[in-house]
């Protein structure tokens, strides 16, 4: 199957919401000659992918198991290389206020995240800040620097440290 053979399947009008990548099974894998960088570009063979609708339509169909990433089909179970996050935050909203605001992510999948207890914020040490989001089945996204200075505008210093409130739970904006 080819990335627009499966772009023709997946990009049906009429199919709702995310595929069930979780329960799918299938005994074909292999590799998918993709990868994906840390600025969240998608390659194929070594060249860009530029149609970004084909990005979104690859996106849906990620799955993460341990450490290693695959793009999932009913019939086939293909690696991606992933070099940090497979999602980058680009855009953010605030809903509310206080302990009882709504922080809302925009990926450059066009995902839409409230960070909460099941989509948590993290931030890993390292030479730099490197904050993250959950976005959905332990798949994160990089929260860009233009994105995480708004979030750090948000803090609130409490006992624990410097943080945000999302969706009633605080979320720590240092290392862990």
């Amino acid at each position: 199957m080819t990335p627009d053979d499966l772009f023709e399947q997946l990009s049906d009008p009429n199919r709702r919401g995310l595929p069930p990548v979780e329960t799918w099974q299938p005994d074909r894998e292999g590799s998918s000659e993709m990868r994906i960088d840390a600025q969240g570009r998608w390659f194929h063979q070594g060249g860009q992918i530029k149609r970004e609708a084909l990005v979104r339509v690859f996106s849906t169909i990620l799955r993460r198991e341990a450490d290693h990433y695959f793009l999932v089909t009913p019939v086939e179970k293909l690696s991606i290389e992933v070099e940090d996050a497979p999602f980058l935050v680009v855009g953010m909203d605030v809903r509310g206020a206080g302990e009882s605001q709504e922080i809302v992510f925009a990926t450059h999948t066009d995902d839409l995240v409230i960070a909460n207890a099941e989509h948590p914020i993290r931030v890993a040490e390292g030479p730099e800040v490197r904050p993250y989001v959950e976005v959905r089945a332990g798949l994160e996204a990089l929260i860009n620097r233009p994105v995480y200075y708004r979030l750090a505008e948000l803090a609130v210093e409490t006992p624990d440290g410097y943080g945000v409130w999302s969706g009633g739970v605080f979320f720590l904006l240092q290392w862990e």
